[in-house]
């Protein structure tokens, strides 16, 4: 089960949790679990890279989740 960790900007879309554990094997798998569960949170979720285990992805949806990996949304920032 992946541990789910969502920065302050995107806890509307989870209810208040800030972290959540989910079954998923992959992070596409994940992202659709979360989309079901909060419609509209896909949008958001577009909006930020993803850290699996540490490692920072831009487009992660082919990545495989272990059991124990976590996964943390964070907000791009544009321009700079």
């Amino acid at each position: 089960m992946a541990k789910v960790i969502f920065p302050d900007h995107l806890l509307p879309f989870v209810g208040g949790n800030r972290e959540i554990n989910i079954e998923a094997k992959r992070y596409r798998e994940l992202v659709e679990i979360l989309e079901t569960r909060w419609p509209g949170c896909g949008i958001e979720l577009e909006k930020c890279a993803v850290a699996i285990d540490s490692q920072i992805y831009q487009d992660a949806f082919l990545e495989d989740l272990l059991s124990e990996s976590e996964v943390f949304f964070v907000r791009k920032i544009e321009g700079g």
